[in-house]
């Protein structure tokens, strides 16, 4: 039950940098596209500006000179194609897939094709000038900023929900240390009570007065049994051995049975002997115990529970049928402190326990339910984890 700042503060700083971070990366997205289409402008100007440089050169050439030098750059490479796209001079690497005159882009080869005078230029029909260009920096450049920008908004969330959680922390600290001191108080008087009930009855017999006192300390303690569950969930380890279910649901049955006695509920039985499961008692005291007392609770005076323990080819099946006030909304008496019924008392959370338990250990739960006609409650539990 301890609130945890830490876990806290690690989740929800994971929600808010995950909306702000969406918030923030859009218009980063954009401003990004927008260098990559600057930088894709900026590599077809240099393209244009090389073929004119080397058009330029061609133009200057004395026909009386021997030889051409073309011109050569460490960036850019060039080639001359007559009109069928035969080579007359290249220092390509690449076969070029257009000759249609304006900007292409093959992978990461920019190329700028241009359409020449009809054999002006050593009976060239066209010029290709291509370099090679990445946007890395663009791409690193935005990736570093994006990481910046979820760290930095998950360092911030999560040292604000940190210190924005701290005095609830404290504030359940202190709530816990409270309930596990008064639970430690309560134990104390609760035995005295049963043991005296106990005694007296032994010296002077049973009668309904005393029969009260035993049906409200019993109630009294399984409500206690779940507090103490949940003030020891996630400390304490519950160690599963091999439990004879049968003779163990019995057992609960019999201490429930002045309980019902009270409202004349007939509690009867059919159950399995020597059906043995390897399970934790703490868990399963804290199923059966809530599955029958709500029974008892929520049944009408003058009725009967039905309760049986048997097995099906993949299961064990522990099964408590009510004839009570029936259940208006089945999904929400799995939460915790819900009540159906205000008056009935207790805290709403021997359910919720149950449902925990059922979802750690792979238990199948079925609430067939009728209003005004009662309630079962079938647990299927998975054989595979039996050793008979």
């Amino acid at each position: 039950m301890i609130f945890n700042t830490e876990d806290f503060a690690r989740k929800y700083a994971f929600i808010y940098t995950s909306i702000l971070a969406v918030l923030l990366i859009v218009p980063l997205l954009v401003y990004m596209r927008l260098l990559l289409q600057i930088d894709d402008a900026k590599v077809k100007l240099s393209l244009e500006t090389q073929s004119k440089k080397i058009i330029n050169s061609m133009q200057h050439y004395d026909n009386n000179d021997k030889v051409y030098n073309f011109p050569r750059y460490k960036e850019y490479t060039a080639a001359l194609y007559d009109e069928k796209y035969q080579i007359i001079f290249s220092t390509l690497d690449f076969d070029p897939s257009s000759f249609t005159e304006g900007f292409h882009q093959e992978d990461n080869r920019y190329y700028y094709a241009y359409t020449l005078p009809s054999s002006y230029y050593f009976n060239a029909d066209y010029l290709l000038v291509s370099t090679i260009h990445t946007a890395y920096n663009i791409y690193f450049f935005a990736a570093v900023v994006m990481i910046a920008i979820v760290l930095a908004l998950f360092i911030f969330s999560f040292l604000l929900l940190k210190n924005f959680s701290a005095p609830f922390e404290k504030l359940n600290k202190q709530l816990d240390h409270f309930i596990k001191d008064a639970m430690h108080e309560i134990n104390t008087p609760l035995s005295i009570i049963n043991l005296n009930a106990d005694l007296f009855a032994n010296k002077y017999g049973e009668n309904k007065y005393l029969w009260r006192i035993k049906s409200a300390s019993k109630t009294l303690a399984t409500i206690y049994n779940d507090m103490d569950y949940l003030v020891k969930q996630g400390k304490v380890e519950h160690k599963k051995k091999m439990i004879d279910i049968g003779e163990f649901i019995q057992n609960r049955v019999d201490y429930f049975q002045e309980i019902a006695n009270l409202k004349t509920i007939d509690l009867e039985t059919d159950i399995m002997h020597e059906v043995m499961h390897t399970f934790s008692k703490t868990k399963l005291q804290r199923i059966v115990d809530n599955t029958i007392s709500n029974a008892i609770k929520y049944s009408n005076d003058n009725t009967h529970i039905e309760i049986k323990l048997y097995e099906d080819e993949k299961h064990i099946v522990f099964e408590v049928k009510d004839n009570g006030v029936g259940i208006k909304d089945v999904d929400k008496i799995f939460s915790r402190y819900y009540r159906e019924d205000q008056a009935k008392g207790g805290f709403g959370i021997g359910l919720n326990i149950v449902k925990q338990i059922i979802d750690e250990e792979g238990i199948e739960l079925e609430v067939t339910t009728r209003l005004g006609e009662g309630t079962i409650f079938r647990y299927s539990f998975p054989k595979n984890n039996i050793n008979l």
